[in-house]
């Protein structure tokens, strides 16, 4: 049996790829042959940035990282938990797929605590306290196993909680990252905006296949990667060194290759791996 975690930002939820991605994900989870049972992790972020605007807030910004007060909080269950869960399951289900929608509150899908004050490099420094933000504790392997054994696919938005009922907005590549870990996965795939690690960033064919993290460090040092793709590198290296087996950088999907990503890894998009 092999156990696949899918990490979706909220863009891609609410573009036209999200009907690609749920066909493959449906067309995986129903063949019997396969043996493959999916899990899906999910963000939000601009959905909740769009309707934080909408209310009349400001967001609440410190070095990158978005302050979840009370109201901002309010804000990520209306999102998150609600139109973007809704949407994703919808999707899945229209596809073909069983779907169930989940979030930290439910029976601690997502144990976690409330993140303590910290230093933040271009922040100063004084520590500075995220709010509502959370720190991952657990994952309720239980339940999702019997969701899986069952047909269904679990679909986790990035809110986690404590057994006293506290919500806290996590970051959702986090909580795939321990998801993935918790589930001991064969792979954790990340679906981006760019199709691979590509060696020249206006050609797609120059697609990197596979990259040890000793290769990745080297491309980064080398200059080949660079920007936006050199944060989800070391993001990915953290989480292949907290145990996940291998993680894969996706993207711009047509019909059938995120399943065939899954069959044959390394064909599609780009494969990280100690």
């Amino acid at each position: 049996m092999k156990i696949v975690v899918l990490k979706l930002g909220g863009e891609v939820v609410q573009s036209d790829a999200l009907a690609i991605i749920a066909g493959d994900v449906a067309a995986l989870a129903n063949d019997s042959a396969e043996k493959v049972r999916l899990c899906v992790v999910h963000g939000g972020g601009p959905q909740a940035t769009d309707l934080t605007k909408r209310l009349g807030m400001t967001p609440n910004v410190v070095a990158g990282r978005r302050i979840t007060d009370a109201e901002t909080l309010e804000v990520m269950k209306m999102t998150v938990a609600g139109k973007v869960n809704v949407d994703l399951c919808a999707g899945l289900l229209a596809a073909g797929a069983k779907p169930v929608g989940l979030h930290g509150a439910s029976s601690l899908t997502v144990r976690a605590h409330k993140r303590p004050p910290r230093v933040v490099t271009g922040a100063g420094p004084d520590p500075i306290d995220f709010g509502h933000v959370g720190d991952v504790d657990g994952v309720n392997r239980e339940l999702i196993a019997l969701l899986s054994a069952n047909g269904y696919v679990p679909v986790i938005a990035c809110l986690g909680a404590d057994d006293r009922g506290n919500v806290f907005n996590i970051n959702a590549d986090i909580v795939a990252n321990k998801v993935a870990i918790a589930l001991d996965a064969d792979a954790l795939f990340l679906v981006t905006d760019v199709p691979a690690v590509l060696r020249d960033v206006n050609d797609p064919s120059s697609r990197i296949a596979r990259l040890t993290i000793a290769e990745g460090k080297q491309a980064i040092a080398d200059g080949v990667v660079t920007k936006g793709m050199i944060p989800k590198l070391e993001e990915s290296f953290a989480a292949i060194g907290e145990g996940v087996r291998a993680v894969h950088i996706v993207g711009r999907l047509q019909a059938g290759e995120l399943a065939r990503a899954v069959r044959e890894p390394g064909s599609v998009g780009t494969m990280l791996i100690a």
